[in-house]
């Protein structure tokens, strides 16, 4: 390699470092150009939700977590019959640019997704077609570098519509449903020992919940039977739940994401409809406080973060069978 090719290699490698830094400073990208009416990617907005570009497909009930500048939708329901999918999406934050991934091995719809160490990780949901039904214990792994996945120890528990996180080196689901019953149980599993184990019941069970870490503990937040306002978190050094201050909406079928220290919660339904109102829960005050209302509320779908930024992919405008394709941003402050 001659030194002017050595010099170029490294501007533009100067180049990616800057753009990563800039996207993990503001968690906003640096453009990506404008298609179906939406924003640039680096437009922070901290009064109102941004349109992104839309996404490859439209759908509901899926699950959303971020690796790195990309963020994966994987499974959920499609309008074709109301089939469920085996589709995995991926977004890219830098270039406001959506890409098929390969499929996971199975099809499932309302499973929970989280990040750690360079993968994705995939776990719970229904089978069925068209119902909430053939919950799964099914736990998968996608390798980004390689597009390529694996097959992981499956969870204890089969259930769909749960919540999971990752803290330090450990994966935590908990809640969600099984033969029509919500469950309080919490699975541990160590990616160290890649081993399950159980840890103590929520003192709610529910499912169509959220998930979401903060500070080291595990949040699970809202859900069902009856769209709760229920917030709880695990802390796994003293190995309990501890009862937090009810959300602001009573909610289920939505979404969360962390922004520093704040968890934000979107989306979700009701019997009367899907749920504008955004709220963030502050550790340190104990406290939820209002956000802006969401642009197009939407429940069963994505939430994803980067820095003071949140995502809401996907998800139905309407309860029942609605799927959409859309993408939204809000940048929030404090945290």
């Amino acid at each position: 390699m001659t030194a002017r090719a050595r010099g170029r290699g490294w501007r533009r490698a100067a180049t990616a470092g800057a753009v990563l830094a800039a996207l993990a400073a503001c968690g906003a990208g640096p453009g990506g150009g404008r298609g179906d009416g939406e924003a640039p990617a680096g437009a922070a907005r901290f009064d109102r939700w941004i349109p992104l570009r839309a996404a490859t497909l439209a759908r509901t009930e899926v699950a959303a977590a971020r690796v790195g500048r990309f963020i994966y939708v994987a499974g959920g329901f499609v309008p074709s019959g109301n089939a469920t999918t085996a589709a995995v999406e991926r977004y890219d934050i830098a270039r406001n640019r959506w890409t098929r991934v390969r499929d996971m091995p199975l099809r499932l719809n309302h499973p929970a997704a989280a990040a750690h160490g360079g993968f994705l990780y995939v776990l719970g949901g229904y089978t069925a077609d068209a119902a909430l039904a053939g919950e799964t214990n099914a736990f998968l792994r996608y390798d980004p570098r390689r597009d390529r996945w694996t097959r992981m120890p499956p969870m204890p528990t089969r259930r769909g519509a749960l919540a999971a996180g990752v803290a330090g080196d450990r994966l935590y689901a908990a809640g969600g449903a099984s033969g029509g019953r919500p469950l309080a149980r919490l699975d541990i599993f160590d990616f160290s020992q890649r081993r399950w184990r159980r840890g103590p019941d929520m003192a709610v069970p529910r499912e169509h919940v959220a998930g979401a870490v903060s500070g080291g503990a595990f949040y699970v937040l809202g859900g069902r039977p009856g769209d709760l306002a229920v917030a709880e978190r695990y802390v796994p050094g003293r190995r309990r739940w501890q009862r937090l201050r009810d959300l602001r909406t009573p909610r289920s079928g939505i979404a969360a994401a962390t922004v520093g220290r704040l968890v934000v919660v979107f989306g979700g339904e009701t019997s009367r409809g899907t749920i504008r109102p955004v709220e963030a829960f502050d550790p340190r005050t104990g406290r939820w406080r209002a956000l802006p209302g969401m642009r197009t509320p939407r429940h069963g779908l994505g939430g994803a973060s980067l820095g003071r930024r949140v995502y809401a992919l996907e998800g139905g405008p309407q309860p029942g069978f609605a799927f959409s394709r859309a993408l939204e941003a809000l940048d929030v402050r404090g945290g």
